[in-house]
């Protein structure tokens, strides 16, 4: 009776934990079916006589509901011109991940896509597609202060270490820096019942002062709050957020501001970012610290801070390369 009722109890936690909000997972095998359905598909559909290419988005909301968003040309960096974009929700039906729109819809089988049209007849099929930035696994220049290579959380204030060799958010690197050119890696937790600032939440701060947003806001509109912004000064030119659990990428190419003897600013900073090899920043002014930064504007070097925002980020190569003077 006493095992029996351990049992009960504990399977009573593990239905609480799936339905929490914060429920998180870091392994995808573990990540269940609504995990399997969520991602990106794409494939070449005839649309009014011609070949058109059609990406689709498909995001997991927890309990086997799901957002979609389809984009005519392609997946964002991948063909996508900012154009048309059509969404919808979906579901689970009799075992069938079903994407519903107002003239079909989906249905997701096998890593495929079946478009159904309002007749029940199908007319096109999408591939699920599994994309990787490529800068994924850059190695150091010989120039290149290594913050992070696996081996050692030593460089990094605090730095914790997961038990195969990830390095876990929340720490602040020891070395300072000015101007010059960061490659860093990360991995966002899955977390299908969380939203907004509560997904996947972190921040890469250049000099403990200008942040680069990391959050699983893949299939969101792109805001500044959201990955890839600058936050509280500008928003991407397209949302490169891969789905969570995917290993991305920042390459930012960093400019300190510069100040006079009278400790008065004379000249923004400013900041180029790729996020998975795509420019999504081109040279845009920082005008102020950002929201949350730990190190005031000044003209001294400052650390690379990689927030804790209480959400289970990861990261991995992580390599800063100084500017020649």
């Amino acid at each position: 009776m006493r095992i029996l009722s351990v049992l009960i109890l504990l399977c009573c936690v593990v239905n609480a934990d799936e339905s929490a909000p914060k429920f998180t997972v870091l392994d995808a095998e573990k990540a269940g079916r609504d995990f399997e359905v969520q991602g990106e598909y794409s494939g070449t559909l005839k649309i009014d006589g011609n070949e058109q290419k059609i990406g689709v988005q498909v995001i997991a909301e927890g309990g086997g509901k799901f957002a979609w968003k389809a984009l005519v040309g392609g997946l964002p960096g991948d063909g996508w011109n900012q154009g048309e974009v059509l969404q919808g929700k979906g579901a689970f039906e009799d075992g069938v991940a079903v994407m519903k729109g107002d003239n079909g819809h989906g249905e997701v089988r096998d890593g495929r896509m079946l478009l159904i049209n309002q007749d029940g007849v199908q007319w096109g099929e999408l591939s699920k597609v599994t994309r990787q930035s490529p800068t994924l696994g850059n190695a150091a220049p010989e120039n290149a202060l290594v913050l992070f290579d696996g081996t050692s959380a030593d460089k990094f204030r605090g730095g914790r270490m997961t038990e195969d060799g990830l390095l876990m958010q929340g720490t602040t690197s020891k070395d300072l820096h000015g101007s010059g050119t960061l490659h860093l890696e990360f991995m966002l937790p899955y977390m299908p019942n969380a939203r907004g600032q509560g997904r996947g939440n972190s921040g890469v701060y250049l000099q403990g002062r200008y942040e680069v947003q990391v959050l699983d806001s893949f299939g969101l509109s792109g805001e500044q709050n959201e990955a890839g912004g600058i936050y509280s000064i500008a928003k991407p030119q397209q949302n490169m957020c891969f789905p969570p659990l995917s290993w991305q990428t920042y390459d930012i190419e960093f400019h300190a501001a510069s100040f006079g003897e009278d400790g008065k600013k004379n000249a923004d900073g400013w900041m180029t970012v790729r996020h998975n090899g795509v420019v999504i920043h081109d040279k845009v002014k920082l005008t102020h610290s950002t929201t949350a930064a730990p190190v005031k504007e000044g003209a001294d070097n400052g650390p690379l801070y990689l927030q804790d925002h209480g959400n289970q980020v990861r990261f991995r190569n992580i390599w800063f390369t100084p500017a020649a003077e």
